[in-house]
């Protein structure tokens, strides 16, 4: 399907999530003239809002109002200290959707990527009310404490690369040539992950301390526990190729998610990266509005 994109700017605001974090939205479309289901867009670990334009702007496209948020401590939401295990994350999730209803998104389906998209699953067992369904790309499966048993082991494994102090056209370049069939609104959503510095260079808008409090809090969830409990649709868009994670295990893992959710859909992105969302944004985009269309959501 080719889609017209219109990439006219979007609007972006902060949001009261009244559980104690005010988080940015991205916004794409009205609810005047975007008729079709309402989607909300989730990040990934040390990602944020912008990553999704691409996927936004598709699904804008096909009639949908779309927002993208920031999580608590990512991009230009607020940073607190502490709240950043799956039920505080899943809370703020759930205070802005709450917010956001008399803005036309009224039980959207909510789509996360990575982290992301077990913040969503988590979201969809305790509080189905809020969504339509889910959407869990490249994530909704992950346990990390199958590959990591040991806490330590999976922080040392998993801690972020060093990347303050770069400077800014380095790591576009960098970006450019591990990405070479990215999209630009890709790119530009990888760079929004940082701050740019006056003196030309960046730093992760995630510090250190905040990004190993998430990977802890995603390290102690365990979605098997939950699957059967699931009321709502959820669609598993996993990723296969050499830049996505755990490939040796994640196609049982997928099957298993399948077999226990009452309601499971899966979509295959091969071969993808991980950021797959990023990676291919309109065929996403398809895949979600034909979900949303053909009676699944």
């Amino acid at each position: 399907m080719n889609i017209d994109v219109n990439t006219s700017t979007a609007q972006s605001k902060l949001v009261d999530t009244l559980n104690g974090v005010r988080l940015r939205t991205v916004t794409w479309g009205k609810p005047e003239t975007h008729k079709q289901t309402p989607v909300v867009l989730v990040h990934g670990l040390a990602s944020n809002a912008m990553l999704w334009e691409g996927a936004a702007l598709a699904l804008c496209a096909l009639g949908h109002l779309v927002t993208a948020v920031d999580l608590r401590g990512h991009g230009l939401s607020d940073k607190p200290e502490t709240g950043y295990d799956m039920q505080t994350v899943t809370q703020d999730l759930a205070g802005l959707l709450r917010e956001i209803q008399k803005d036309g998104f009224i039980q959207p389906v909510v789509c996360g990527q990575s982290w992301g998209g077990n913040v969503v699953l988590e979201l969809a067992h305790t509080q189905p009310e809020l969504v339509r369904g889910v959407v869990c790309v490249d994530g909704g499966f992950l346990e990390l404490q199958n590959h990591y048993p040991i806490w330590d082991d999976c922080a040392k494994a998993l801690r972020p690369p060093k990347i303050a102090g770069t400077k800014i056209a380095d790591f576009r370049n960098y970006m450019q040539r591990a990405h070479p069939n990215w999209p630009e609104t890709g790119i530009n959503g990888a760079l929004a992950c940082m701050e740019q510095l006056p003196d030309g260079t960046l730093r992760p808008w995630l510090n250190l301390e905040r990004h190993l409090m998430v990977l802890r809090g995603l390290w102690e969830h365990h979605p098997t526990h939950i699957y059967g409990e699931i009321s709502v649709p959820v669609m598993f868009v996993p990723a296969e190729g050499t830049n996505s994670v755990f490939s040796e295990t994640k196609r049982s893992a997928i099957e298993h998610a399948e077999r226990l959710v009452p309601k499971a859909r899966v979509e295959w992105f091969s071969p993808a990266d991980h950021d797959l969302h990023a990676q291919h944004p309109e065929r996403f985009a398809t895949v979600v509005h034909a979900a949303t269309t053909d009676g699944f959501f």
